[in-house]
């Protein structure tokens, strides 16, 4: 899917809430909404600004992207004044082992003074995928990795799976917060319904864990955009997820983010 040490505790609470949006070709704001972030290291367009969110840069490709070129990160960062940086997304399953991950991390990420999230990993139990991998590339960092959140993607069939895996993570290690960038269930039978009574114990469940720092639903765009841009993601997940409706107007899951 598309999209450390705690080195900054210096730093004051980035965000006065916990969700965001996982954003792809659209844009939102509200009241309890705070942060923003495109897989990229450039915030999206729009008639607004950032729209009011905090933007999230994220170097996602390993080890560079022609839409994000990793000498740029630096630079980029300067100029858009992030306060948080993501990095290799899924790293688990696109073949960058723990070790590599770690000496490409300390190079490039380490040296941005703000908060940092590892790479994004799935919920594969596969040894060396999944949390394991996140073990393993601590491990490889022996100390040198500065981050501040471990972070997390989930697809699967209910909630249950999903706060178990949410509490597994935070058992093993729970001396990071935890940032979910991708969840919803995984082609679900109701379609949009069953998302919608996902999100509905969800939401609230991420909101009371005092080791969750952020969320993001996937995903903030319409079923149109979607089906256009990620053929992966509709034969994966399907459009039920999708915060907007084609019109452009909030979708019935979308609403439960207001």
């Amino acid at each position: 899917m598309l999209l450390t040490l705690a080195l900054l505790s210096f730093l004051p609470a980035i965000y006065a809430g916990k969700r965001g949006l996982d954003w792809t070709w659209c844009l939102f704001n509200d009241g309890n909404t705070v942060a923003i972030y495109d897989y990229e290291t450039y915030a999206p367009p729009s008639t607004n600004g950032n729209g009011g969110l905090g933007f999230i840069g994220m170097q996602r490709c390993y080890p560079t992207c022609d839409s994000s070129p990793v000498d740029e990160l630096y630079s980029r960062w300067q100029a858009q004044g992030w306060a948080t940086v993501f990095s290799i997304n899924e790293a688990d399953i696109n073949g960058v082992s723990p070790s590599d991950a770690a000496a490409w991390y300390i190079q490039y990420i380490n040296p941005l003074s703000i908060k940092k999230a590892l790479p994004s990993v799935t919920d594969s139990t596969q040894s060396g995928q999944g949390l394991d991998w996140v073990a393993q590339m601590i491990s490889a960092c022996a100390g040198n990795c500065y981050f501040d959140y471990i972070n997390l993607h989930w697809y699967g069939s209910s909630f249950a799976q999903f706060q178990s895996y949410v509490e597994q993570a935070h058992n093993q290690f729970p001396n990071y917060q935890l940032v979910i960038t991708e969840f919803a269930l995984q082609n679900p039978p109701g379609g949009q319904g069953d998302q919608i009574a996902f999100y509905q114990q969800a939401f609230p469940f991420l909101d009371g864990a005092s080791y969750v720092q952020l969320y993001f639903p996937f995903v903030a765009t319409s079923p149109s955009l979607l089906a256009a841009n990620d053929a992966g993601a509709i034969s994966f997940v399907g459009t039920g997820s999708c915060l907007y409706n084609d019109d452009g107007s909030i979708s019935a899951v979308g609403e439960l983010m207001l």
